[in-house]
């Protein structure tokens, strides 16, 4: 993902509302998002290139996300994909030990920035940070550096998500403030050492550019009654929706590894 905004324990009846935009080259090859046969209780995209995927759920109460961090400098061809991390996050026995492990061997990859929680803890791992941060309570977002940098779409973003928190269970919401595909003035720009003419073109959150852009726009509620809702909508070269994967299902066990608490209230 380039773009993430999440409420972590924000809203009474979500205590996690994910809403992200993958970015990404339309020539490279991905799967849209559904039930792994060979991992029948993960639910991800794939990317059919290297094997991994930028953003998933568990049928166990998972979740994670991966942004590349922007540093054309530090970029190297013969690291194992970030997307990896991924899967890794989501199917680790324990989300604490492998955020460490990860943390230990970030040098292994080229610079990113891993968001995972299982309910009881959410924790980012930032290659440029320092170990494993357990984030408290609150609207957060991560783009391309740190998290909460403040770049403009990534203060819109939260700003944005924390408007429609109001809204929920409505994505609609969701999806709009995340197609909003104005450029940040010239002045308001980071210098990530790419060219002006791309910053101006990835400074919004919804990207149009040669050969590059939004390739979907993913959404993730996670009530508080243990039903998940997981919606993917993907957009094409023109910035068209293009596909739609939209699914529920009950994490039995919300957080994860908790005890069971006997039947769960429908999603609302």
């Amino acid at each position: 993902m380039c773009l993430i905004a999440f409420a972590w324990r924000v809203h009474p009846a979500y205590p996690l509302v994910v809403v992200a935009n993958r970015d990404e080259y339309f020539e490279r090859p991905s799967a849209a998002a559904q039930w792994w046969a060979e991992a029948p209780d993960l639910l991800a995209g794939r990317d059919l290139s290297a094997g991994g995927t930028w953003l998933g759920v568990t049928r166990t109460g998972r979740f994670a996300a991966v942004t590349n961090y922007r540093d054309p400098a530090r970029v190297r061809a013969d690291t194992e994909s970030r997307g990896h991390l991924v899967l890794a996050a989501l199917q680790a026995p324990d989300l604490n030990d492998t955020a460490r492990a990860i943390a230990q061997r970030k040098g292994d990859y080229n610079p990113f920035n891993l968001l995972a929680c299982d309910g009881r803890d959410m924790v980012v791992v930032e290659s440029e940070g320092d170990g494993v941060r357990r984030l408290a309570p609150g609207v957060h977002g991560l783009s391309n550096h740190l998290l909460d940098t403040d770049w403009p779409k990534l203060h819109a973003a939260r700003e944005g998500l924390a408007a429609a928190l109001d809204t929920l269970p409505a994505h609609e919401p969701l999806v709009a403030m995340m197609r909003d595909d104005r450029p940040a003035p010239d002045a308001a720009l980071p210098h990530t050492g790419i060219s002006l003419a791309w910053e101006r073109r990835l400074s919004s959150a919804f990207i149009r550019a040669p050969g590059y852009g939004t390739r979907c726009t993913t959404v993730v509620l996670v009530g508080r009654d243990g039903r998940c809702r997981f919606l993917e909508q993907r957009w094409n070269a023109d910035g068209d929706a293009d596909g739609l994967t939209d699914e529920t299902f009950t994490i039995p066990c919300w957080p994860a590894g908790s005890a069971c608490t006997g039947a769960q209230s429908p999603l609302p």
